[in-house]
């Protein structure tokens, strides 16, 4: 039997066994699975049985109670504003790892000695869960090597997968969430810096932003490939997509590489080009750095940049005037601004290391 007929089973004993309206979600509650239908239904369950997943001001409702580390059953009560009936949630926990809910509607039946009875069949449902996680973590340990830019590499990938797929490069945090089981199935992914996932094409943004979200950092998005076999071109520019989220606030924290612009030629370069490149603005200091570069994003509008500095625009062309001279540019000729803007981004993609080009202030 395979583990979504498993599933099936265990919630529908569970509802048998109660006389209560079950469902089970993963982690990111996303709808696995639904018993039949016992008495009332609320908009809630209604909505996760028809799109899969519940709403976020559902899913924020519910994590106020703490759902996400109780070890024992939790009692939501009813909210008419939400249309969400009481219930009972109870994680599906295994070696002290969530993984994900059995909801339970209730009418006032689910007593605790109700709830005991069902002990059992809650732990082997919580342990299919684990297993499939596990299972999912093995297949994604040689994700890096289906990734790999080296084709004889990737001509040894065990992994089979069906297109369209998008890969997502995630930065970790210095103190790592283990969030990867908490993903959908049909995404790959594989720890370490950055992490790799591999993603069908219709979720990127969703497992993007939920992952971005759960280690606090940033996240680049390659382009989708219809052919699983081009997939690591994806990854490439997811790498450089991330790089870019990194360094520039304007696409921080979720950057897409189709978005990027000019920064994708920018992202591709290596240390000594950008070197090249941001030594033509290594004369200007962070603040002046800062300055032309505002002025510059906004197209050589004087009034919007002034506005934008909180300056008056008398002092907006002193420092322009100022910062000509240092490098000896007219900003006013198309070359010498195309050559100074492009070298003020190339600084900030150039490594922290103290010395060198001048790193702007961080507007992006």
């Amino acid at each position: 039997m395979d583990k979504s007929a498993d599933l099936q089973d265990t919630v529908d004993e569970i509802a048998r066994l109660l006389g209560a309206s079950a469902t089970l979600e993963d982690r990111s509650f996303r709808l696995l699975t639904y018993g039949a239908q016992h008495g009332d239904i609320d908009t809630v369950r209604q909505e996760s049985i028809l799109r899969r997943r519940a709403t976020p001001e559902v899913r924020d409702y519910f994590e106020r109670y703490g759902i996400a580390r109780a070890g024992t059953p939790v009692r939501i009560p009813a909210d008419a504003g939400l249309k969400v009936l009481a219930r009972v949630c109870w994680p599906l926990r295994y070696r002290e790892v969530t993984y994900g809910y059995l909801w339970l509607l209730d009418s006032g039946s689910l007593t605790d000695e109700a709830l005991r009875r069902v002990e059992p069949l809650v732990a082997r449902a919580a342990a299919a869960l684990a297993q499939e996680a596990r299972g999912r973590q093995d297949l994604g340990s040689g994700l890096r090597t289906l990734l790999s830019a080296d084709p004889e590499e990737r001509a040894g990938s065990s992994i089979e997968i069906e297109g369209p797929v998008t890969a997502i490069a995630v930065r970790e945090s210095e103190e790592r969430v283990a969030a990867l089981w908490t993903l959908p199935r049909g995404v790959l992914a594989q720890a370490g810096s950055p992490v790799a996932l591999l993603v069908p094409a219709r979720l990127a943004g969703e497992v993007a932003q939920t992952t971005r979200s759960a280690y606090g950092t940033a996240a680049g998005i390659g382009g989708p490939r219809d052919d699983p076999a081009d997939a690591w071109q994806s990854w490439r520019e997811a790498r450089l997509a991330l790089r870019v989220a990194e360094h520039f606030p304007r696409f921080a924290s979720l950057a897409w590489w189709e978005d990027l612009g000019v920064h994708r030629l920018l992202a591709r370069l290596g240390q000594a080009d950008l070197r090249e490149l941001a030594g033509e603005v290594a004369a200007l200091d962070p603040a002046q750095a800062h300055t032309v570069e505002t002025y510059l994003d906004l197209g050589g509008h004087a009034q919007k940049t002034a506005a934008e500095l909180g300056i008056h625009r008398q002092t907006l062309y002193y420092r322009l005037g100022r910062a000509e001279r240092l490098l000896g540019r007219d900003l006013s000729d198309g070359d010498d601004r195309l050559t100074v803007h492009l070298g003020l981004k190339a600084a900030r993609l150039r490594p922290r290391d103290g010395g060198g080009a001048v790193r702007p202030s961080p507007t992006g």
